[in-house]
């Protein structure tokens, strides 16, 4: 039989033994997992500075598309403005146009709207339409152009002529109307451009 003092001895060396290998491996678990916190914290500060990274990203484009559209705003009000402006004055210069007199210089502007719409058609041989108050006055510069007829009908505008081809097939209207018409998005451009707005 073994004696206690050697049975003690091979316990307490069995035991050493077994604690220098917990010991051991503990120290090598600890040294793994210091590693891969160490790595984990690498990646974790890669992936914080990205998230930041992108969040700055996308809060310059809000930015920009805030601002853009605050800039969008405030150039369509001065659009807006700019157009109601150019609305009123139009609106007094018709009242004006039609409270003047229709005396012989206004023929020779009827003679010239005239000769512009049969430029325009080609053809001399038209039917002429005016409103019912100036009639008379279309009537009087149509001697000049034989072949020109005045309609029977009248048509509703504030002054000037509207002409068409002997078959209808062509139309041309040289109203004063329509020549303001025409005017209007040229003189709306040019006043908004003055001002800096663009549109």
């Amino acid at each position: 039989m073994l004696s206690t003092n050697a049975l003690e001895q091979t316990i307490s060396k069995i035991l050493s033994q077994t604690e220098k290998r917990v010991v051991s491996t503990l120290d090598e678990t600890l040294a793994e997992s210091q590693k891969q916190l160490d790595d984990m914290r690498s990646e974790l500060d890669a992936e914080y500075d990205k998230i930041i990274s992108d969040g700055k990203k996308e809060a310059d484009k809000i930015e920009k598309q805030i601002v853009g559209s605050s800039d969008l705003e405030a150039r369509n009000q001065q659009l807006l403005v700019v157009g109601e402006a150019v609305d009123n004055v139009f609106n007094e210069v018709l009242e004006q146009i039609a409270k003047a007199p229709r005396d012989k210089e206004y023929s020779g502007l009827l003679d010239t709207l005239l000769r512009e719409a049969m430029s325009v058609l080609r053809s001399t041989d038209v039917i002429v339409y005016s409103n019912q108050s100036e009639r008379d006055t279309v009537q009087s510069v149509l001697e000049k152009f034989p072949d020109a007829e005045m309609a029977s009908e009248s048509i509703d505008c504030l002054g000037g002529i509207q002409i068409k081809s002997r078959d209808g097939a062509m139309t041309f209207d040289n109203t004063l109307d329509a020549r303001i018409s025409r005017l209007k998005p040229l003189i709306r451009r040019d006043i908004a451009a003055k001002f800096g707005v663009s549109g």
